[in-house]
């Protein structure tokens, strides 16, 4: 009780002395905060995180099964991509990106060492915004592959040798079977990837893309000399994303936890019920609840 106590007031001392500091400068921070140009940033960083995690997801699924694959080509293939999306920094994968067009001056479509068919100029292409979604959904699909292989192998493998016995293929398996029952272990470390995402995009004024939230208040700061205040409405803005998330991965994580009665802990391990065969007996034994049976 004591340490709650010295925790809350550290907590308003805090509170009243950061209220009282004119580096914050707090008129300046509820200026810009509703800012036209800030409240874009927000957008597009919205779009960015968005776009970059269902590439990521479609992608780290698919990567993901090819690591279980049986194929060992196909599973050298899938480990190859993650040694190297997951070995580098995702702040100079970025800057490779926003080089691609002087290591690939056109986009050329057609058969490989053959006059193309169809050649698009690399920078008209694909422009910063599309650049950085590229980068974020191609590192962030890495460490999503490894989310769901987590997840598929959590699955008993006496589900794949059911599946197997009904003539289900292996990816029918998959499918029907194991994805959706790995999904209570994946959804939660997605949730925590989905707001990692959103900070992360934060990195992308290396392609350069800046009209994000971080890249925008920088600008901005730039112009006012007063780099503080702007730090704060952009931390205002991630605080409010990253809160929205946290509920909405809460709510997502209990829709999937359903039927885990066993991992509940407002469950009993001796309210069961059911039939049991009793020792020495032709017949059954129907086990009911405590306050069915007397309390026996």
């Amino acid at each position: 009780m004591a340490f709650a106590v010295v925790l809350v007031v550290i907590f308003a001392l805090f509170v009243i002395d950061a209220a009282g500091r004119e580096a914050y400068d707090w008129p300046t921070v509820a200026k810009y905060v509703f800012d036209r140009r800030i409240s874009m940033a927000a957008f597009n960083t919205l779009q960015l995180t968005v776009y970059s995690m269902i590439i990521a997801i479609i992608l780290g699924v698919t990567l993901a099964i090819m690591r279980l694959s049986p194929n060992p080509v196909v599973k050298s293939v899938a480990w190859f991509y993650l040694w190297i999306f997951r070995g580098t920094p995702v702040y100079v994968q970025l800057v490779f990106w926003g080089l691609i067009a002087i290591i690939y001056q056109t986009i050329d479509i057609g058969i490989p060492f053959m006059e193309p068919w169809v050649s698009f100029d690399t920078k008209v292409a694909l422009n910063t915004f599309t650049l950085a979604i590229i980068g974020l959904s191609l590192n962030e699909a890495a460490y999503m592959a490894e989310i769901v292989r987590a997840g598929l192998l959590s699955v008993d493998r006496g589900q794949e040798e059911a599946a197997t016995a009904l003539g289900m293929s292996w990816f029918q398996t998959m499918r029907r079977v194991i994805i959706p029952q790995a999904m209570r272990v994946i959804i939660p470390p997605t949730g925590n990837e989905v707001i990692s995402m959103l900070k992360t995009t934060s990195l992308v004024t290396a392609v350069p893309f800046s009209l994000e939230l971080y890249g925008r208040s920088r600008d901005i700061s730039a112009e006012t000399f007063n780099p503080i205040p702007l730090l704060i409405v952009a931390s205002i803005w991630y605080l409010a994303f990253t809160s929205v998330l946290m509920i909405g991965q809460y709510f997502l994580e209990k829709r999937f936890a359903r039927g885990v009665g066993d991992r509940r802990p407002d469950r009993k391990g001796d309210d069961l019920t059911g039939v049991a065969p009793a020792v020495g007996v032709d017949k059954p034994t129907v086990v009911l609840p405590p306050n069915e049976s007397g309390g026996h």
